[in-house]
């Protein structure tokens, strides 16, 4: 892969490329290079971080995150951040599979990495932003002790892995999608040409930089344009309406939820928004009537994205005018990339009719970090099964009609059923347990469990919720517990959700 920030450091060094609203400082294009540079060089220098070596961290946005995602990039090593929102037992199987010889810390999650430490063997532990670690060296002290030339190359391959980012898996384990390189740029490429970006616009991360969205969606592909990245360090309504408008963005990604949640924010009548492109739902399909309501109430151009890590973040593209004629439409098929609608046995669907998405192509990942099971049964013959159903109309947009996968998206955020299941399953009292999704104004989408219990047991649902936290992440928690004196099964020893989704969300229980 090209080093895109130090060909854009080369082309536009003193463009501005990231304003970073914690520190309040702006960086160039050539600064945001130094910082790489240095952060490859005293990793490797002094950790001996080397071609696959693994690097991860656990911090809310920081530019650290930048710094890795580029500087690691330059020396064929890889950067596997971890999702903070997960408990410390789900970090340390992530930890212990992935095996980063460095971790960062970050002074929120202090607590959390003292509760993994001893269950976890990371050779060199680095504090951020004074994190109290014990016995860790200081980030922005190493840093800037680095020299700012570019470090020493090695010889990177297209295969070769640049990220590895971990997604719920529906066996309860979750995965480590390997990202390799050519995935990385063609991504960028991929969203420069098929959205139409440009030097001139300007996006906010307002979502978590461990997730594919906060990285790719529009952080490398604006860097491969030479546009600018306004990051914030998490999310607030109120400040980041404030800052779409401040800054002049014109590219934004949000989730349902935020799109909601703006909607109620009392910066919102006043927002004035003549100056954005688009916004782009992705995460979890939008609702048309919340579409439709900002369409009226601000006159703007709401976009429906769609894409998975393991595929790429920016699949599907649509033009300003097919936002509001084809509503419900996540668009048609990226430029470089190849897709089918196929049946149970692998053949085409008609149009109009409903099947599995199936993508090919350069953006797609190279498989699943140490789980060639798993890899062997998403990529087939160079066809990655998304397990996501799909239509396609005669005019050949798409529309996402629901997921073979067994999980529900929350806030958008992917909860996959067998995990929770087997969480409540460990408790004494529970004989089984049923994980559904039913609809939520805020959320979209919430997680409701349908309890058996173990005979002469007499649980709670408030018990079981609270044997749930320290095990589960807190969005993996269901919203509602709800009993029953048995779950109907198939033939095959199987719950069969439909019925239970029928009883409880169509007949409302």
């Amino acid at each position: 892969m090209i080093d895109i920030l130090a060909t854009r450091a080369n082309l536009t060094p003193n463009r501005e490329a990231l304003y970073d609203l914690t520190s309040g400082i702006r960086y160039t294009y050539s600064e945001l290079n130094q910082r790489a540079n240095r952060a490859a060089n005293f990793l490797h220098e002094k950790y001996g971080v080397q071609k696959g070596d693994r690097v991860s961290i656990l911090a809310q946005n920081h530019i650290a995150y930048v710094d890795l995602l580029f500087g690691l990039g330059k020396i064929g090593a890889v950067f596997a951040p971890l999702n903070w929102r997960l408990t410390s037992r789900e970090l340390i199987y992530i930890v212990n599979d992935c095996q980063p010889k460095v971790l960062l810390v970050g002074p929120e999650f202090v607590s959390v990495y003292d509760e993994m430490r001893s269950e976890i063997n990371v050779e060199h532990v680095i504090s951020l932003e004074g994190a109290n670690v014990e016995a860790a060296e200081k980030y922005e002290e190493a840093l800037n002790q680095a020299a700012a030339e570019e470090a020493q190359r090695a010889v990177i391959e297209a295969e070769d892995a640049c990220c590895i980012l971990y997604t719920s898996g529906t066996t309860g384990r979750p995965k480590g999608a390997v990202l390799p390189h050519r995935q990385v740029l063609w991504n960028a490429i991929n969203t420069v040409v098929s959205w139409g970006l440009s030097e001139k616009d300007v996006s906010p991360i307002l979502t978590p930089m461990f997730h594919s969205g906060g990285l790719f969606v529009f952080l490398v592909p604006l860097f491969y344009a030479g546009g600018r990245i306004v990051m914030a360090r998490s999310f607030d309504s109120d400040a980041s309406l404030r800052v779409i408008v401040d800054e002049k963005c014109t590219a934004i990604l949000g989730v349902p939820t935020l799109f909601q949640v703006w909607m109620n924010s009392p910066q919102f009548e006043k927002a004035d928004f003549r100056h954005v492109h688009f916004f782009i739902s992705g995460g979890a399909p939008c609702p048309p009537s919340l579409i439709q309501a900002w369409s009226e109430k601000k006159g703007i151009v709401m976009r429906q994205g769609y894409g998975l890590t393991e595929v790429g973040v920016n699949c599907f593209s649509m033009t300003d005018e097919d936002a509001l004629q084809k509503m419900g439409s996540v668009g048609k098929p990226i430029f470089h990339s190849e897709m089918r609608l196929v049946d149970a046995d692998g053949n085409n669907v008609a149009a109009g009719e409903t099947g599995e998405l199936i993508i090919k192509g350069d953006h797609v990942c190279a498989g699943y970090w140490n789980n060639e099971e798993a890899t062997r049964q998403s990529l087939r013959g160079g066809w990655f099964h998304t397990g996501d159903m799909a239509r396609m109309d005669d005019k050949g947009y798409f529309y996402i009609a629901g997921r073979f996968k067994d999980m529900i998206i929350s806030g958008g955020e992917n909860v996959y059923a067998a995990e929770v299941e087997a969480v409540f399953r460990e408790h004494a009292a529970v004989a089984d347990a049923a994980l559904i999704g039913i609809p939520d104004e805020k959320w979209g989408e919430v997680g409701l469990m349908i309890v058996a219990r173990t005979p002469n047991q007499n649980i709670t649902a408030d018990e079981l919720l609270k044997f749930c936290a320290g095990r589960l992440a807190k969005y993996k928690i269901p919203k509602r517990v709800e009993f029953v004196a048995a779950l109907p099964y198939s033939p095959y020893g199987k719950v069969i959700k439909a019925e239970l989704k029928k009883q409880w969300i169509v007949d409302g229980g």
